[in-house]
Formats: C-alpha cells, structure tokens, sequence
C-alpha cells in the first residue's frame, strides 16, 4: 500500500512539473533547498528592468495537494486550497493558473476569466497560460481578446500552422473575412495549395458574393494538382450553381476526355441537360452512368430519385424508371438493392407475379432484410397464392419471431386452407406480441373470430368479435361478418341491424355487404326493404353467389311472389351448394 501511495504522489509532481516546465517555473530549483512555507516578504519582492514583479515560485507541496483533491474529485476542496494558495502566494503565476482551470470545469467562466488573466500578467510569456485564456476567451464569447493572444502567439511562432488555422477560425468568428483569407495565406505561402484551404477561402469569397475570387480558388486546386478531374467537377458544380451552363459544359468535356471512367460525370452531364429542359440527353447520360460499375448503387438510387418524383417514376416516367432498373441490375448483379428497387417498380406497375419473383430474388441474396419477407407475404395474399405463403410465411416467423404480421398473414393463409386450428393458433401467438398498435391487434381478433365461427365455437367467435370492435369500430369486414352470424342465429338482431347498416355505409359498393344487410332486415320482417338491398346486391356482382341468390328466392316468397320465389331457389341450385334447406324448399315450392 505504501508503494501505491508513493506512486500517486510521483504522478502528482510530475503533472505539476510540466506545468511548471511551461512557465519555466522548476529551471534551477535546488532539490536540496525546497522553497519554505512561509507568506512571501513583499518588501523583498524583486522586480524586472521593466518594473514588472518577477514572479516567485510558491510552495509546490500546497499544489500537489491541491492537485490530488482536484483527481480525487473534490473539486470545491481543490478550489478552497488554490484560494488560500493565491492568497499566500500572489505572484506566483501557477497558483492563478490552476485555479482557473478548476473555475473552468466548474463553469464559472468569468472567475476562470479573472485567474487565468492574472497568471498572465505575472508571466506574460507563458505560451500555455495565454493560449488557454484565450480558450476562456472563447467560451465567453470574446472573440476580440482571444484574437489578440493568438496574434502575439501567431508572431512569436510564426511557422506553427495550428496557431494560424485557429486565428483564422476565429477572424470568422466575428466576420473579419478578409483578415481570415490573409491567414490562410500566409498558410498556403507555408504549406502549399490545399483543398481545405481553398474551399475555405471559396466559400469566403462566396459569401461575399465575389465570384471572380471563388472561380480563382477552385483553379487554384486545379493549377496545383492537374491530374485530380474531382477539382474539375467542382469547378463546373461552382458554374451551375451560379448560372454559368455554358461554362460548366465546357468543364465536364474536359473531365470526360481526361477521365473518361470518371464515376459522376455523366451524372453531371444528366443534371445539366435536366436544368437546360433536354431531357432526352438527360436520360441518355443518365444510362451512361447508371451503367458505371465504379458509381455506387446508392448513389444511383439517390439520384434517380432526385431526377424524378414518385408520381413521375410509377407514370409519366414509368418506362425510363424500368430501363434505368434494369441497368441497374446488370452492373450489380449481386447487390439486393437493385432487386429492391426493381420489384418495388413492379409492384407499383401491379406486376405482382414478377415482382414476387424479384423480392424473392432479394432474399437469395440477403435474407435478413425484414421488409423484403413482409413485401413477399403481401404479394402471396394479393396473388391468393395461399400455400406458397404459408411456405413464406413460416420461414418468416422462424427468422422473425418478434414480428407480428408474419403470424397474421400465416394464420390468414391457414384460414383460407381451412386449416383452423393451426390458423387459431398462429393467430393467437401473434396477437401477444403486438405492441401499441390497435389498428393490428384488431385484424389479429377479426381473424380469431372468422376461425372461431368456422370451429363451431360461436361464443368465442362473437367475443373475439367483440374485442376487434372495441379497439376499431369502423372496420366493415368485422361489423359484416358478425351481424351476419348473429342472424344466422337470430340473436341480436337489432345489434346486428346496425352493425349492417354501417359497413354497408363504410363500403357502399360491396355487394357482400349488401346481402348481409339485407338479409338482417329479412330476419327482423322488414321483406320489401330486404328485397331492395339484396338485389343490390345481385346487380352489383357479374356472378352472384349461390347463397344471394337463395336469399332473394326468400325475401320474393315472403312478398308473395312464390312462382319468382322458385326460380331464384332454382338458380342458386344451379349456381352451387346452398343451404341445407335449399332441396327442400324447391321440391316443396315452399319457404322453411
């Protein structure tokens, strides 16, 4: 334990000795004769030909300690010890200094102001103590004063680069932008042209609209390195960008003669051409270098997209956006992104088959891309392609299993395969993990209830029902189905009456739920409005079902019109497999 303590005290004074080395503190303290502890004689305080108090150094072992409170994290105590310390020792420098710099982390920049201005005046020239009261400076806004220090520093060390790029920042600071350019070249008279400096200064020059001194910048970069097409390109981005085309023109032959695998010049060239309204030389160049493998797809991407809008792309556009996919494909072949890109085409151009192929495509390439497995299930369930997303679908689970809708699409795609049970409990897993999101969590409790009813569980169906409601009550599909199935079993047929009559008002055009409303007012007596909805139903559907058909033949033989009655009951034998009564009904030209 002894030789750890020792250790730390040894760190201590080497941190405070190179302190004291930068103010020159420590050159020919006598190690055998340490400073005394004892409050400075002012009466024999020495002073400089100039008059200047020469500072004396104080007691080391006070700022050690202070020190060690400071790394042990007591600050306030580190602050009271260099406050005595001053107060003991006010011509020593160090004392101002380090009490600054505890001022400053705590903050209190103003007192950090006052110290670190004092250490200054006991040794003005201290390099460290004015450059980090010039690092005060600017932490309180006074940009002028710290302006100052740099200058002295600037011309004291007038080869030090850094000192020179931090007074030029701050000549920005407050607006001196011709002070700022002299800066930066004396820099370039130092360290030759370079691009920081010059698109420095170009956007100095800009700023100040002075174009002829941007345009000299940027031919500068390109004087100073003639094989690097890149300052070219900026060149003729500078021309564009303040209406010069003709200029920028001239600038992108030259990249292209010198740099003919340049990645971006025909990109230039296209962006150019747009603004000039020669769209077909824009797309030409477009393929040009959509066809470049050296550009980046993303890059690609980006820029077809800045070329043309959603709307433009999906219509007017349609063909040139399917072109550019297509290079896009065979330069990168191996990149999932353009699949991507291709099939989201696709989809939009309602080529669903293709664009499943394409997303599916993507997945051969990188599986782990979420999105692409949720698009592939929605094109399965648009095809009606049930079985292949039930194969898709439970890949998607295995791979996803925090996500919910792989499970609603399996379990719809379970439904649709009369494959209940499993749909039940797909469905049911799913449906607890959804997270703050009620619009989903609803579908997953519509389709319970659909798989529900199809088992013959009618009590779950209905509270499966039930729930969907509460969390979206203005889901059509839901308010249909189950005011259908309470009639069937003519309970709540008022609640059924209105649940109808509201999906019916969400979907006006639905031929399904036309029936359904119909029917409802069939089982509460009310036949003629029943018979008008339902043959809304027959003319709004190319080729009505079995079971409306049935049902008008009802609502007819409930009018009294038994002969036309018979003949739709004929006509939905005919059509397909109606109710179990259906056989009856005909052989007996009789309503049961």
């Amino acid at each position: 334990m002894r030789k750890f303590i020792i250790y730390i005290i040894l760190l201590l004074i080497l941190d405070f000795a190179g302190l004291d080395i930068a103010r020159g503190a420590f050159a020919g303290f006598a190690f055998n004769d340490p400073p005394a502890m004892h409050k400075p004689d002012r009466k024999k305080q020495k002073k400089g030909k100039d008059g200047q108090v020469v500072a004396n150094p104080g007691n080391v072992s006070q700022l050690i300690e202070a020190k060690k409170e400071a790394i042990t994290g007591n600050v306030k105590g580190a602050e009271e010890m260099l406050r005595r310390y001053v107060g003991n020792y006010p011509d020593d420098p160090v004392g101002y200094f380090e009490l600054a710099r505890i001022e400053s982390v705590q903050k209190n920049l103003e007192e950090a102001v006052r110290h670190g201005r004092e250490a200054t005046r006991l040794d003005p020239d201290n390099k460290w103590y004015a450059l980090f009261l010039a690092e005060l400076f600017q932490g309180t806004a006074n940009f002028k004063e710290a302006i100052e220090i740099y200058r002295d520093v600037v011309e004291k060390e007038p080869d030090n680069l850094d000192y020179l790029y931090q007074l030029a920042a701050l000549y920005l600071q407050v607006e001196k932008f011709g002070d700022a350019i002299r800066v930066y070249d004396r820099i370039e008279e130092k360290a030759g042209v370079s691009e920081d400096i010059s698109i420095q200064k170009e956007k100095i020059y800009l700023h100040q609209d002075d174009l002829a001194g941007a345009e000299k910048e940027i031919r500068n970069l390109i004087v100073a390195f003639p094989a690097e097409s890149r300052y070219q390109s900026i060149l003729a981005e500078f021309y564009m960008a303040n209406n010069m085309p003709a200029k920028a023109m001239e600038v992108y032959k030259t990249i292209a003669r010198m740099d003919p695998e340049n990645a971006y010049i025909h990109m230039s060239m296209a962006d150019y051409y747009r603004k000039a309204g020669n769209k077909e030389k824009a797309y030409e160049e477009l393929k040009l270098g959509f066809a470049n493998p050296n550009l980046d797809v993303d890059t690609k991407v980006n820029i077809l997209l800045s070329f043309y809008n959603v709307n433009q792309i999906y219509n007017d556009l349609k063909d040139q956006a399917f072109t550019l996919s297509k290079i896009l494909i065979d330069t990168h072949p191996k990149d999932p992104k353009v699949y991507s890109i291709y099939g989201d085409l696709l989809t939009q151009d309602k080529q669903y088959p293709e664009a499943r192929l394409t997303f599916i495509r993507v997945l051969t390439l990188d599986s782990s891309k979420y999105a692409v497995w949720e698009q592939v299930l929605r094109l399965d369930l648009q095809l009606e392609e049930y079985q292949h997303l039930l194969a898709f679908g439970n890949r998607a689970i295995e791979l996803f299993p925090e996500q919910p809708l792989p499970f609603l699409f399996t379990g719809l795609a379970n439904l649709q395969l009369k494959k209940y049970e499993e749909a039940l409990k797909l469905l049911g897993a799913g449906a607890k993990i959804v997270v703050d999101d009620k619009e989903i969590l609803a579908q997953f409790y519509m389709y319970q209830g659909d798989a529900c009813h199809a088992l013959k569980m009618e009590k779950e169906a209905f509270g499966f029902y039930e729930k969907s409601i509460q969390l979206k009550d203005d889901n059509a599909y839901v308010l249909n189905n189950y005011a259908y199935y309470l009639s069937l079993r003519a309970t709540d047929l008022e609640k059924a009456e209105k649940m109808a009559k509201k999906a019916v008002t969400l979907e006006p055009e639905n031929a399904s739920f036309q029936d359904t409303y119909g029917w409802v007012l069939f089982m509460l007596g009310k036949y003629p409005e029943a018979g008008e909805w339902i043959l809304k139903a027959l003319t709004n559907k190319d080729a009505p079902s079995a079971e409306v058909l049935e049902h008008y033949g009802d609502v007819l033989f409930k009018l009294g019109k038994e002969q036309q009655a018979l003949e739709y009951w004929n006509k939905a034998k005919q059509k397909g497999p109606g109710s179990d009564q259906l056989e009856k009904k005909i052989a007996d030209k009789k309503l049961y």
